[in-house]
Order: C-alpha cells, then sequence, then structure tokens
C-alpha cells in the first residue's frame, strides 16, 4: 500500500485551498516535495485547540519502539505510515488519534508499485495529467511516541488512512488505497 506520495503544490496555493491563514501557516520556506517516504516531513493540516486551520511539518508514520530480537536491546523505531480504515476504532495504535487528532495530508500524487523484477511505480493524481488539481489524504497525527527515547519520541508524527481499492487502483494493487477526501 501507497509508500510514496508527493506533495508539489505551491504553499499560498495550500494556504488558499485549504483556507489557512498566513498566522497559521508553520512551513516557514516549504519546497515542492516530488517524492515522500515514510519517515520523511510533509506538511500536514491540523485544527489548532482554537479549532483554526493550520499548516505544520510532521514525519510520515507513527513511531513504535523495537527490540532487537538477538540483543534484546532498543533499535531504531518502526513507523506504520498507513492506517486501515476498519481498525481505527479498535486498535490501540490508531483509536485516540482517530478520536481527538484527525488531519489532513495535502497532496499533489501517490504512487503505487506494480510487479517485481523489475517493479513499476505507477503515480495518481487528481484532475488532468497537463494540469493536476490538489487533493488530500484522510489522516490521522500525534505528539511524540509512547516508548520511544530520543529525538525521534517528540516528533509530530501523522499516518494516512486507507480503504478498500478503487477500481482505478485495483490493477495496480488490488487491496489497498489512501482516503483521498472530497473537496
Amino acid at each position: 500500500m501507497c509508500n510514496k506520495y508527493a506533495n508539489t503544490l505551491n504553499q499560498i496555493l495550500m494556504q488558499d485551498y485549504f483556507r489557512v491563514m498566513r498566522e497559521h501557516d508553520r512551513l516557514g520556506n516549504a519546497e515542492p516535495l516530488p517524492a515522500i517516504w515514510p519517515k520523511y516531513e510533509a506538511p500536514v493540516l491540523r485544527l489548532t485547540p482554537d479549532g483554526d486551520c493550520e499548516l505544520v511539518r510532521m514525519h510520515w508514520g507513527f513511531l513504535t519502539p523495537q527490540v532487537s530480537k538477538k540483543t534484546g536491546k532498543p533499535i531504531k523505531p518502526a513507523a506504520w505510515n498507513n492506517a486501515r480504515d476498519d481498525k481505527l476504532r479498535t486498535e490501540p495504535l490508531w483509536k485516540d488519534s482517530f478520536r481527538n487528532r484527525r488531519c489532513l495530508i495535502p497532496a499533489s500524487a501517490f504512487c503505487e508499485t506494480k510487479g517485481r523484477n523489475p517493479a513499476v511505480d505507477v503515480w495518481f493524481g487528481v484532475g488532468q495529467e497537463s494540469n493536476p488539481s490538489p487533493f488530500a489524504f484522510a489522516g490521522l497525527w500525534r505528539q511524540g511516541q509512547p516508548g520511544v527515547e530520543g529525538e525521534e519520541g517528540t516528533w509530530l508524527t501523522h499516518t494516512m488512512i486507507t480503504t478498500v481499492a478503487n477500481d482505478l487502483v485495483k490493477p495496480v494493487h488490488p487491496l489497498r488505497m489512501p482516503v483521498i477526501l472530497a473537496p
């Protein structure tokens, strides 16, 4: 399932399209991102405590602690970059964020990989290829990761919600795809 997406949207376009007041844009000078992989930073829209929409940078993937099977010592945390829509209310990793911290993940395209040896990347977007439309994935976010120490424990992270693949995506990835929200 989706392990790469793009956000090549102009920052001003994101502010206008998602109705973000300039004082709630925390991105700094955001560059277009033609390829975003798990653990990479990307723009995310979330609500402030006052209910305003703000643009912030978050790493892609909820981090969970891991321990080496050989040594029993902590190793680099795993990143859960996708959350299945049918498990949001029941799985402990997603449950609290689904209730309290939903977000939008601005995008211009997402990638699914078809086949192996060689694998082929197939990109999907909204609108025409010559004039793509901005869109957003449904997402969840959280700050800090229980059981993860060091710098990674304080990251803001987001995860993308996935659902059953539609007819367009099914030939490439038959099971799952990101939830794309209507404007």
